[in-house]
């Protein structure tokens, strides 16, 4: 069985006919969390997008494959199944209720115009409250600070109950406690053998990952596990060894050199 939860081929993107990805070859495990970190305009985002299928590759620039195929050979509905997508600044209606922005989630698995079933219900009950923001169920997401929104907007994303996610920055706008409890669930999802992809800046919460993609100028320098001081070194060293990886109470943390 093939344990590739999804890949890059000589993949290349453009933005606004800007290159941006140059022939970026990666694979992701499945049943494992990987983060992808990297100075400003690394690339970072623009991968995420192009593995999600939101940006296509440039005109000739590799291929996507998604559990075993090619991205652009599944059906739209099929693909919302198998991979969910958490976005920077994800759009969502400001007067819709927080219950019905995660119930989009439900849509790939809903009949066309179908109203929710129960199994739709229990869904998102279990990912408004991995987020904790059942609570808020009933209010609008437009009366939501900016922390509590990114809450909901994650819980979307864990409503679709798909077997790879796909995070860009999904720590934003959260404080400490939450950005612990993320931590916490991501581990949950691994240990229900999801894949996850997450784009951080935070160094220190992305060496908690199992592997670690490192990238600058829109190619890969560095792929290995956040074990191995191999990493530990091609982490600094994309940082201008302007940051220092320790272990303090067995936990990897970066630390900004003074």
């Amino acid at each position: 069985m093939n344990n590739i939860a999804i890949q890059a081929i000589n993949t290349s993107a453009k933005l606004q006919n800007t290159p941006v990805l140059h022939d970026v070859n990666v694979q992701f495990a499945a049943g494992r969390w990987t983060s992808v970190v990297g100075p400003n305009g690394a690339g970072k985002s623009t991968l995420l997008k192009v593995l999600a299928g939101v940006l296509p590759p440039a005109q000739d620039g590799g291929r996507v494959e998604l559990l075993g195929e090619l991205i652009s050979n599944i059906a739209p509905r099929a693909k919302a199944k198998q991979l969910a997508w958490l976005g920077q600044n994800e759009a969502s209606a400001d007067d819709l209720t927080v219950f019905d922005v995660a119930m989009l989630g439900r849509l790939p698995h809903q009949a066309w115009l179908a109203a929710p079933n129960q199994a739709d219900h229990a869904a998102v009950e279990q990912a408004l409250r991995s987020t904790q923001a059942w609570e808020w169920r009933s209010r609008a997401l437009g009366q939501l600070s900016g922390g509590e929104r990114q809450r909901v907007l994650l819980a979307r994303a864990l409503a679709v109950q798909a077997d790879v996610l796909l995070m860009d920055e999904p720590l934003a706008n959260l404080d400490p406690p939450h950005q612990s409890d993320w931590l916490v669930l991501v581990r949950q999802l691994v240990a229900q053998g999801k894949t996850v992809v997450s784009v951080l800046h935070e160094t220190t919460m992305a060496l908690q990952a199992d592997d670690m993609l490192i990238m600058a100028a829109g190619k890969v320098t560095h792929f290995g596990t956040t074990a191995d001081v191999a990493t530990h070194r091609a982490l600094e060293h994309v940082f201008e060894n302007r940051i220092a990886i320790k272990t303090i109470e067995n936990m990897l943390v970066s630390l900004p050199k003074m």
